[in-house]
């Protein structure tokens, strides 16, 4: 996919727990529809979660991941974008890839045993992202010695073992993981930095839509971040971000094309 602009990336959870849709796309139709809303919407390409992976949640077993998921990859496999599939479960990775997906989006960076040998042999896009702990734990006092630093090391030499693996870099995209093991300081300075965070190596993913970053600067629930979450994925994309994973969709393709506007102008 084209680089130019910055692609958005819309999110349908398949889960009865994520923390800002959680029930709301559970069930195989609901997800399939909600997913083709969001194309006719404009999303460049879809991210499809059968595991919650917010603060304090759950691990689900592969075969339930498996039994949300391939049913509603199978019926967006024509659906005109690329299919990203967001697990950390190598046979997930698998079964996912074999049903037409087109990435693996991996919360876990790679580094569980047979992750990367799932996704070496194949052709998909892959996405490695930043996480101290795991889901469970992960936001029991994070700290760090220098938070920008060491997310860029971390992803780094995870693209240096995917490389290392005979996968090509043009398959790689990085995520410093806004929310995974950081606090609300953290989140803002990867932010604020994101060009130091991830380098200029790889392309780069944002993930910010809705979480508890934007909740602390605002005050509102997840249903009401709509506005903090378009404002930090401009800030992203003013900073070089070139994928924005976001639930909003139809109003982040707005504000892209508002920004790109005042930035390039507008032919009569």
């Amino acid at each position: 996919m084209s680089l130019e602009r910055p692609l958005v990336m819309g999110i349908v959870n398949v889960t009865p727990d994520s923390f800002s849709d959680g029930n709301a796309h559970f069930q195989a139709d609901q997800a399939i529809a909600h997913a083709r809303l969001l194309v006719e919407e404009g999303a460049d390409l879809l991210d499809i979660g059968g595991e919650s992976t917010r603060p304090g949640a759950q691990a689900v077993p592969a075969d339930e991941e498996l039994r949300r998921i391939l049913p509603v990859i199978e019926s967006l496999r024509d659906c005109g974008v690329p299919l990203s599939v967001d697990t950390c479960k190598p046979s997930v990775m698998q079964a996912a890839l074999a049903a037409g997906a087109d990435m693996i989006n991996d919360i876990g960076g790679f580094s569980a045993p047979g992750a990367i040998e799932a996704v070496a042999d194949a052709d998909c896009a892959l996405c490695l992202m930043h996480m101290r702990g795991e889901p469970r734990t992960m936001q029991d006092a994070p700290s760090y010695d220098d938070v920008v630093a060491e997310i860029h090391d971390y992803l780094h030499q995870g693209a240096r073992r995917l490389r290392q693996a005979g996968i090509a870099a043009d398959r790689i995209v990085l995520d410093p993981g806004f929310g995974f093991g950081k606090t609300v300081e953290h989140n803002y300075t990867l932010l604020r930095l994101l060009p130091q965070a991830v380098g200029q190596e790889y392309p780069s993913l944002l993930g910010v839509s809705r979480k508890s970053m934007i909740g602390a600067v605002t005050g509102r629930p997840p249903s009401r971040r709509l506005g903090g979450s378009v404002a930090a994925a401009l800030a992203g994309a003013v900073r070089g971000a070139h994928i924005l994973r976001v639930h909003d969709v139809a109003d982040t393709v707005d504000a892209l094309r508002v920004w790109s506007a005042v930035e390039q102008g507008v032919r009569a």
